[in-house]
């Protein structure tokens, strides 16, 4: 073959510029863009720039109060306890669901998927109607020395009921898809339970396990209705950011409010970006 020729011959399409199989990607990807744009990247960008109105000494001020300090400390290390709790509890549930069968077993499945059906106020009234101090458990562990609402702990277990969830919807399919002669395999060469548990399940369950976890961490984040009931909102004691947003706007401070919602972004997105290394890490072990 000549020189000619080879410098006539058609050159081969790199992958990122063929067409795709399907019509209409152009429009699909622009109509995609623009969609996330609005509702997504306008309002971000506007809470990143009102703040700024107060002057980086007033954002700093602002950021800086005690109680905006305590209000993050709450709502992020409350979020971080409770979705970090969820993760073995929802593994436990989603095992027993997927694993057993027993009377009552469709039950059990529907009150999962609660949380998400239940109006958010009518579950703070209701946990706060039982983990009051005259309520159903409030009562015992107040004899104890426990006080769970108005507290906290009212805080912590309110994200928890809204966390549980995440966790088992996010795990269960795999549960469900996990070979069991995989395990029943591991048996036979001599696996105990803990080793067939650790070396065969936890592998491929370990990142459905943390998707679980940043949902529930992050829905707990921002949980507002279902915790402002059973928090009793003391400041400096159990007053969470979303209430000490609410509480600047109607005072309108909007920049006072959206320095606290820039700060709830910040952190957010930070923990964002960990649990997707850590996923990007998991994910390039598994492929060793």
């Amino acid at each position: 073959m000549t020189a000619a020729t080879l410098a006539s011959a058609p050159k081969p399409r790199t992958a990122w510029v063929q067409p795709s199989i399907l019509p209409g990607f152009p429009l699909a990807m622009g109509w995609t863009l623009t969609w996330l744009g609005l509702i997504v990247v306008l309002p971000l960008t506007a809470l990143v720039i009102r703040p700024w109105e107060l002057g980086l000494a007033g954002v700093w001020e602002s950021l800086t109060e005690p109680r905006v300090l305590a209000a993050l400390r709450l709502s992020f290390g409350a979020a971080l306890l409770a979705a970090l709790t969820n993760v073995p509890l929802g593994l436990l549930v989603a095992w027993t669901l997927t694993r057993y069968e027993f009377p009552g077993r469709r039950i059990v499945d529907a009150f999962v998927d609660l949380p998400f059906a239940l109006p958010t106020a009518v579950a703070g009234i209701a946990l706060t109607a039982i983990y009051a101090p005259t309520g159903l458990l409030g009562e015992p562990l107040a004899k104890l020395g426990i006080k769970a609402a108005y507290s906290p702990i009212g805080v912590y277990i309110a994200l928890l009921f809204i966390g549980l969830p995440f966790v088992v919807r996010t795990v269960q399919p795999v549960l469900q898809d996990l070979d069991i002669e995989v395990e029943e395999a591991a048996t036979t060469l001599g696996a105990t339970t803990l080793q067939r548990f650790s070396h065969v399940v936890m592998p491929a369950v370990a990142p459905a396990l943390i998707s679980g976890f940043s949902l529930a961490f992050a829905r707990a984040v921002g949980e507002y209705g279902s915790v402002i009931f059973i928090a009793g909102n003391m400041p400096l004691k159990s007053e969470i950011a979303p209430l000490l947003i609410v509480i600047r706007l109607e005072q309108y401070d909007y920049a006072g409010a959206a320095v606290v919602g820039l700060a709830m972004l910040a952190i957010s997105f930070g923990a964002l970006l960990a649990v997707n290394g850590l996923q990007l890490f998991l994910a390039g072990r598994g492929r060793r």
